[in-house]
């Protein structure tokens, strides 16, 4: 739940300084001088790239969530069997083990949309977003019936 209102309140604050970014681009394109209008559009530019960027993390999210929520429901959610540092931090040696697991059980059924839903969680677990993110992409992917290309 924390999560939920961290998210809302970035995005929130992200909406906020668009707009006001945004009417400040307005207000240099109405001065109508060459230079003002350029620097106008080119600063209406930025609100627009990030209120792309905010709804398509924003939907990533929620299938992501509604994914996690139908593994719940047939309950294949991976459980949390990490060690810990005494810090509370997730043991490396312990995540990697899992991940190995995770990574094999993923080869033996590369079509399950729910086996790399497991490995984007054992990726996140490792601390590699980027990992985490393609795998968890796939597995949306996968779900929703989407072609699925292989790098």
């Amino acid at each position: 739940m924390r999560a939920k209102i961290s998210y809302a309140l970035t995005a929130a604050v992200l909406v906020f300084y668009f707009v006001l970014v945004g009417s400040r681009g307005v207000m240099l394109i109405q001065s109508g001088t060459l230079l003002t209008v350029t620097f106008g559009v080119a600063v209406l530019i930025l609100p627009v790239i990030g209120v792309w960027f905010l709804w398509k993390n924003t939907q990533f999210v929620r299938r992501a969530n509604a994914l996690a929520a139908e593994l719940d429901a047939e309950g294949g959610l991976p459980v949390d069997e990490l060690r810990r540092t005494p810090g509370g931090r997730v043991d490396r040696d312990s995540a990697d083990e899992v991940f190995a697991r995770r990574k094999t059980e993923t080869e033996a059924a590369p079509g399950d949309w729910r086996t790399w839903f497991r490995l984007a969680v054992a990726y996140h677990d490792a601390r590699d977003t980027p990992r985490a993110r393609k795998a968890m992409q796939r597995a949306i992917a996968l779900h929703d019936g989407k072609p699925v290309r292989t790098a």
